[in-house]
């Protein structure tokens, strides 16, 4: 893992080993991912319109990340994949691409990138419990007369659970919708196989994924990708121009115009095959330990509520999102920065309704502090002494 023996400055002057807890956010770089981006960058040339050896050499790297991700997410054989620059765009993509006359389901518990690129969408207040966001679905698709699409998480950014995505894209089919799953918060936690799910559409980022360098994906049935406007106008694109212009019918190259990021694509290969080759029983082991001992840690210390919107035995990835009773959400992000050396992630989490809910708060401003949280995450690099080093200071700030 690279930045594993960064040493960054507390007050006092002294310099500590960084407790990276904000994996969440963007997680850092593993060393086989670094590695692969530098083995490419000697024979680095554009892809798919070169005859020329370094051209070829990339093109056939960029199409092979491209069945690497594929088949890390458990693609069917014919679903197309976008390389795109994170979960953000890939949704804003897929909301380009729907047939005239679509409607979109949404849970207000979403990401911003999930809530907001639909132009008009029927909102789902959060729920109580994962049975009633299944029936708060079948009850709003069962009203859609036409084409529909619902959109929902499979790991809450927020607070770490695990949604029901089988059971709701079951309901969405029986209705004749299709599911869009952000799976940003998922990916680097858990395996996810697509077919397996029956998911139609799965979006991602390379930069949660411990492959920092602005790739992403949209995978998913080529139907609707194949028949959109394309997301770019411009070379690669196009099929033929003339008076008039013939798009590709390829959904890929219709939707990928100019010089793709072709090394963020091998780096979110190579980030997906150092996962699987490390094991997912492994990682999934060793992350709920760590977060069982966050978790209890923080249970442990007066004035620190967790925030969840299932209850603490739902099962959930390693995020944790909590406020102290007395200080601000930023207050004790930058004291544990300044005084402990420990990053964590203040404020709403680009997910101000679920946010909002969760504190009982009521809608404001995007500056309202008072709506705000903190937000401890684990990944591959976190470490015992990183998660009670946090805790130790919560004690102490708590106290204070």
């Amino acid at each position: 893992m690279l930045g594993a023996d960064l040493q960054v400055p507390v007050k006092g002057g002294r310099l500590v080993p960084y407790a990276n807890l904000d994996y969440a956010a963007s997680a850092p770089c593993l060393e086989p991912v670094n590695a692969a981006v530098a083995a490419a960058l000697p024979a680095y040339s554009s892809v798919h319109r070169g005859a020329g050896y370094a051209s070829q050499l990339t093109t056939a790297r960029y199409e092979q990340a491209r069945h690497t991700v594929r088949a890390f997410a458990g693609a069917r054989p014919d679903d197309a994949l976008i390389f795109t620059r994170n979960t953000t765009d890939a949704m804003n993509l897929l909301a380009r691409s729907l047939p005239d006359g679509t409607t979109v389901v949404v849970f207000d518990t979403e990401h911003h990138a999930s809530l907001l690129p639909w132009s008009d969408a029927v909102r789902l207040a959060p729920p109580a419990f994962p049975g009633e966001a299944i029936r708060a679905a079948d009850e709003a698709l069962a009203a859609v007369d036409g084409p529909a699409l619902l959109v929902v998480t499979a790991a809450s950014n927020v607070t770490g659970e695990l949604w029901p995505i089988a059971g709701l894209a079951h309901i969405a089919h029986r209705h004749g919708a299709r599911i869009a799953v952000d799976a940003a918060q998922l990916v680097p936690h858990r395996r996810l196989n697509l077919t397996a799910l029956d998911l139609d559409y799965v979006a991602f980022s390379g930069h949660k994924l411990y492959a920092p360098f602005g790739a992403g994906a949209l995978i998913g049935r080529p139907d609707w990708l194949a028949q959109a406007s394309p997301y770019l106008r411009g070379g690669g694109a196009v099929k033929a121009v003339a008076e008039t212009t013939e798009w590709s019918e390829d959904p890929e190259a219709r939707h990928e115009a100019g010089t793709p990021n072709v090394l963020g694509a091998i780096a979110l290969a190579a980030a997906c095959d150092a996962l699987s080759a490390t094991g997912w029983t492994v990682l999934v082991r060793e992350e709920e330990r760590l977060l069982a001992r966050l978790r209890a840690g923080l249970a442990g210390i007066e004035g620190v509520r967790e925030l969840s919107l299932w209850g603490p035995d739902h099962p959930r990835v390693g995020i944790v999102s909590f406020v102290v009773d007395g200080r601000s959400a930023r207050e004790v992000a930058e004291e544990l920065s300044s005084e402990h050396g420990i990053g964590v992630r203040d404020g709403k989490f680009c997910a101000h309704p679920f946010v909002r809910h969760l504190l009982g708060t009521p809608d404001g401003g995007c500056d309202d502090d008072t709506a705000s949280a903190v937000r401890a995450s684990i990944g591959i690099g976190s470490t015992e002494e990183h998660v009670d080093r946090l805790i130790a200071a919560l004690k102490r700030l708590a106290a204070s």
